[in-house]
């Protein structure tokens, strides 16, 4: 889970259509209606504990959080603050080790993302003497309970800024979106496998269609080997174009194209978030000016979109952000900084049908807020704030 970014009715769904391909930004065909995705599994019962919040975990040395994770398949957890990292326990909230001892001079971190095998990747920014720039250098902790690098990851670009990975913890294939720093930010899928330090294809994408003006939110597709990249076109203009859900083969590079759902008097805007059910191929996003959810069967590319609860589709403020999916239980919990049904945040959790099967509230949310990190066999969860130097657990 990478570092924070910039940047909602008691009915569940709003709007349905089949979405047609296109290719170069075409338009697609007049929307016609679905009622079902038809994922290939249905959710499981709900969890044998209290829904609600949990333990509050700061950072040992009270600096700001810059990403975390948890490894979904263990009880650990990483984050990164400007000069340390720092492990965690997922059950009782406690940090667990840090390191540097001694920080470096001109050193910083930032947290990407755990992928398989308890394997977590780390950006280091080191600043020259005398220079203002930083340089990037990136550490792999494997696994992360050994609480320190074990070895570097070594970008086949120089210059690179990793913006987001997968997620992915079940395959050995790592996506990861980048854009490369001293040529105008010319976005990139780099596709390695991270633990072994080898990577086996650089995707370089149109930097006018997926450049950082149109906000591209980053997935990935471990059971088809894909990148899902759904964003604005036109940068989330009121009464803008659609937005636009491209399917990138990690193999070839090969690029398919679809428009998304464009509900609301102003249209959809900016796409917030996105996640991906790797079991069902069903995807999620979540849109700024209408405050709703789609979801898209990206073998189908069609969509149905729900609203957040007490929501219109003017009620931007009410919008929803980052997106993590829970493939064991068929969910997406989508996270609301501004509550509409009452005060604070939440999190809004929804079946793969767009039908919404619960709220946790009780949350205070950054703007922009970046998705949870979730253990799906336990149903629990960690989120960022309600400070910058902590973490919230909750339970779904």
């Amino acid at each position: 889970m990478n570092v924070l970014r910039s940047r909602l009715a008691l009915s569940a769904c709003a709007a349905a259509a089949s979405l047609a391909a296109c290719s170069g930004g075409a338009s697609a065909p007049p929307f016609a209606p679905v009622t079902s995705l038809t994922p290939s599994r249905a959710p499981s019962a709900h969890a044998k504990h209290a829904v609600g919040l949990g333990k509050l975990l700061a950072t040992k040395n009270g600096g700001q959080v810059f990403g975390f994770d948890i490894d979904r398949n263990g009880t650990d957890g990483v984050l990164a603050t400007a000069s340390d990292v720092e492990t965690f326990d997922q059950n009782s909230g406690t940090i667990t080790k840090s390191f540097p001892k001694k920080l470096p001079p001109g050193t910083s971190y930032a947290m990407d993302a755990i992928f398989a095998g308890d394997v977590a990747l780390i950006t280091r920014f080191v600043v020259p003497t005398g220079q203002i720039y930083a340089k990037r250098f990136y550490d792999v902790m494997n696994p992360v309970t050994k609480g320190k690098f074990t070895n570097a990851w070594t970008s086949p670009i120089r210059d690179v800024n990793v913006q987001a990975a997968g997620p992915n913890q079940v395959t050995s294939t790592d996506a990861l979106f980048a854009i490369e720093l001293k040529k105008q930010d010319k976005p990139v899928i780099i596709v390695s496998d991270v633990a072994k330090n080898t990577v086996s294809k650089v995707i370089h994408l149109d930097p006018n269609l997926f450049g950082v003006g149109n906000d591209p939110q980053f997935g990935q597709d471990a059971t088809t080997n894909q990148a899902i990249i759904a964003l604005s076109p036109d940068g989330g203009a009121v009464g803008g174009d659609p937005p636009l859900n491209v399917i990138v083969d990690l193999t070839t590079g090969k690029e398919t194209r679809f428009n998304g759902l464009n509900n609301g008097f102003f249209h959809a805007g900016d796409v917030n978030g996105l996640a991906v059910d790797s079991t069902t191929g069903i995807a999620a996003t979540t849109t700024e000016l209408n405050a709703q959810v789609e979801f898209y069967n990206l073998a189908q590319q069609t969509g149905i979109a729900a609203q957040l609860p007490c929501t219109s589709d003017t009620s931007q403020i009410n919008s929803g952000s980052g997106i993590a999916n829970d493939p064991v239980n068929g969910l997406f919990l989508v996270t609301e900084t501004y509550y509409a049904c009452g005060s604070g945040s939440a999190l809004v959790v929804y079946d793969e049908k767009g039908n919404n099967v619960e709220t946790i509230t009780g949350f205070k949310f950054a703007i922009g807020e970046p998705p949870p990190a979730i253990n799906p066999a336990t149903r629990t969860g960690w989120a960022f704030g309600p400070g910058f130097n902590q973490l919230q657990q909750f339970f779904y």
